[in-house]
């Protein structure tokens, strides 16, 4: 049986609570794992559409890599794990005054550093794979091309593809959690996330396995002579300044603002519970004009 969206929110307020409870090693190895399996979904994603743009086209290619990626956040959700992104959820825990901000921050910074030592774990594995001859170094060109497309785009632009991109992946977490078979959290991760890598938007997360696996790419002359490409910014400083931080500027907006905030505003603010109590307990009354908005002291007792 599917969760109502207001079941959503209070379920991801508690979740979110538990989630800040965690200790500090168990949050980071989760990180860890998150950090590798959404590295797993860039992988497929590269692998897939490293030949497909001159066959199919760039917007049927950009669908397929997008739905290969899916599988990343699959794996996290699925498999348990912990991912900033996703995390950004908590947000709602914050506002519901479960939790302290200074829990979410401590969640959200370990977290954000399991995720980066998982995604470049899973690089350094993938180069000393020698997996980037594949087709010819067809896999390779195509690495280093969407790593170098990543830091040569304007800061503003990789904010705003930042709010997007966690818009859509928080919005996947969200109808995840609404459905209770594995099928059903499958497909909910399939289409917003999908959507996002098909459309160019933005995933810090992501971008910890993309940048890294073509900065140690860089370093093979032959595949750089053949790429033949302006890879002046491809550099840690390049990654870290020029990408990583815009984008997670964009992530913790578009996740933290436009999902959690919103959401808990109409969901679970005081004056909405109240109502949402009210209705329950006499569905006559759900009409506005006949129920008063409780103050927030009133109020907050029936959210407890």
């Amino acid at each position: 049986m599917l969760k109502k969206p207001n079941e959503i929110a209070v379920a991801l307020r508690e979740a979110g609570r538990k989630k800040t409870q965690l200790s500090l090693d168990r949050m980071f190895v989760l990180g860890i794992l998150a950090g590798v399996y959404i590295g797993f979904g860039a992988q497929l994603a590269t692998t897939v559409s490293m030949d497909l743009s001159p066959k199919v086209g760039v917007g049927l290619s950009n669908f397929i890599s997008g739905g290969a990626f899916s599988v990343g956040l699959m794996l996290v959700v699925l498999g348990g794990a912990e991912l900033f992104t996703g995390n950004n959820l908590i947000w709602l825990s914050f506002l519901s005054r479960r939790s302290k901000a200074t829990a979410v921050l401590r969640n959200w910074s370990t977290v954000f550093l399991g995720n980066f030592v998982g995604s470049i774990l899973l690089a350094n594995l993938i180069f000393i794979g020698g997996f980037y001859t594949m087709g010819g170094n067809a896999l390779g060109l195509r690495a280093l091309t969407i790593a170098n497309g990543k830091v040569n785009i304007g800061f503003i632009q990789l904010v705003a593809r930042g709010i997007v991109c966690n818009w859509l992946v928080c919005l996947a977490v969200w109808i995840a959690t609404s459905a209770e078979d594995t099928t059903g959290k499958i497909l909910a991760c399939f289409f917003p996330i999908m959507t996002f890598v098909a459309s160019g938007f933005e995933h810090s997360i992501a971008n910890m396995f993309f940048i890294p696996i073509g900065i140690l790419l860089k370093g093979v002359p032959n595949l750089v002579s053949q790429a033949g490409l302006d890879l002046q910014h491809l550099t840690w400083t390049g990654f870290l300044t020029r990408n990583l931080l815009p984008v997670t500027i964009g992530n913790v907006i578009g996740g933290g603002f436009f999902v959690a905030t919103l959401y808990w505003y109409v969901y679970l603010r005081p004056e909405a519970r109240a109502l949402d109590m009210i209705a329950e307990l006499n569905p006559a009354t759900n009409e506005t004009g006949q129920v008063r908005i409780l103050s927030w002291p009133r109020s907050r007792e029936l959210t407890e």
